[in-house]
C-alpha cells in the first residue's frame, strides 16, 4: 500500500508539472496575448532557465525580482558580449514582497505581480536599441501606454549597457 501511495505522488507531481509547462507553451504561442507595439510574447519554458541576478525593490513597490535568461543571454553575459546578440531573451519575474511565516527575518515571495521580457532582435526592434518589450499582469499584457514607457526608461539609464538594467549576479 505504501508503494501504491509513492508511485501515485509521483504520478502527481509528473501530471503538475505537465500542466504547468502546457499552461507556459499555451501562453507564448497565444496571439492575443502579445504586448501591444512590439508583439512580444511570455516564451514558453521560461520558468526553467537560469537565473541572471535576483533583485529587492523598495517602496513603494516592494517587490522581490528575478531575472532569468535563455541561453543566448546567459553565453552573453558571461563572456561579457555587448551588445547582446539577437535571440537573447530576458525575463523578469516579481511578487510582492511577504514575511516568512516559518522565518521572521526572512522575506520570500508573496503575490505575483508582473512578468516583464525583453527580446533582442537589431532589424525587428532597432527604432528601440534592438529590444521589444512586454509587460504582462495575469499572463495578459497590460496597455499600450505602458508598454510606450518602456524603452524610455531603459535609455535613459542604461544606453551604455545595451539598455539592459540587470547585471549577471556574482
Amino acid at each position: 500500500m505504501r508503494r501504491f501511495g509513492i508511485a501515485l505522488a509521483g504520478l502527481a507531481a509528473i501530471l503538475a508539472a505537465e500542466a504547468c509547462a502546457t499552461r507556459e507553451a499555451s501562453a507564448g504561442s497565444d496571439p492575443t496575448n502579445a504586448s501591444p507595439i512590439y508583439g512580444v510574447m511570455i516564451p514558453a519554458g521560461y520558468r526553467r532557465w537560469e537565473l541572471v541576478a535576483p533583485a529587492l525593490e523598495a517602496d513603494p513597490l516592494n517587490e522581490l525580482r528575478a531575472v532569468v535568461g535563455n541561453s543566448i543571454a546567459i553565453e552573453a553575459y558571461r563572456a561579457g558580449t555587448l551588445p547582446f546578440p539577437d535571440g537573447t531573451v530576458l525575463v523578469k519575474l516579481a511578487w510582492k514582497r511577504a514575511q516568512s511565516p516559518e522565518f521572521e527575518p526572512a522575506s520570500v515571495p508573496g503575490a505575483a505581480t508582473t512578468v516583464q521580457v525583453m527580446v533582442k532582435d537589431s532589424k525587428k526592434y532597432a527604432a528601440t536599441g534592438g529590444w521589444g518589450f512586454g509587460r504582462f499582469v495575469d499572463g495578459k499584457p497590460v496597455d499600450e501606454a505602458q508598454h510606450q514607457t518602456c524603452f524610455a526608461c531603459h535609455e535613459a539609464r542604461v544606453r551604455g549597457r545595451d539598455y539592459v538594467f540587470t547585471r549577471l549576479a556574482p
